[in-house]
């Protein structure tokens, strides 16, 4: 998706640099900032070596000015792949141009393209501007549901106590 004024294409290895800096630029907005503890050499391997997510880069005049990551999912209910948002992140400067719908658009397609059955992400409670963004796309709240993560330390704790699987 393109016009005069941006254009959005797939990242590439050597926007790994500038995808990280606007990821710590999301993580400030969000006032997560003490979260962020990968760095370049992790990114570019979950991306390009692992395929874990892709990513998209907006870009104006050949300058990086926002991103989305997202990655595949899959419903047990619907039996059928989906993508995850995990990121859209447009810099200060260049909110309310239309990148962040064309990134949100863009992702959107992919899952179309590829006829998944559906696009879901997660918007901080507080953040009222991209609220009104997605509500404005046709988005739906789940309210039944509530996010929940085990990281870190939890994380392997738990995953001590798995048994072994065979291999096939």
């Amino acid at each position: 998706m393109a016009n005069e004024a941006y254009a959005i294409r797939r990242a590439q290895r050597d926007d790994v640099d500038q995808l990280l800096a606007m990821i710590r630029e999301l993580a400030e907005y969000e006032r997560l900032a003490d979260r962020v503890v990968g760095d370049s050499d992790r990114l570019e391997r979950a991306l390009f070596e692992l395929g874990a997510a892709e990513a998209l880069i907006a870009e104006v005049e050949g300058e990086a000015v926002g991103y989305a990551i997202y990655f595949t999912t899959f419903s047990t209910f619907l039996c059928w792949p989906g993508i995850w948002c995990e990121d859209i992140f447009v810099r200060p400067q260049w909110r309310g141009s239309g990148i962040g719908r064309a990134l949100f658009a863009t992702v959107a397609g992919v899952a179309a393209e590829r006829g998944y059955e559906r696009l879901d992400w997660v918007v901080l409670e507080w953040n009222e501007t991209a609220i009104a963004f997605y509500e404005g796309l046709g988005a739906g709240h789940l309210s039944d549901w509530q996010t929940m993560r085990l990281d870190g330390e939890r994380l392997r704790r738990v995953a001590a106590e798995a048994p072994a699987i065979p291999s096939p």
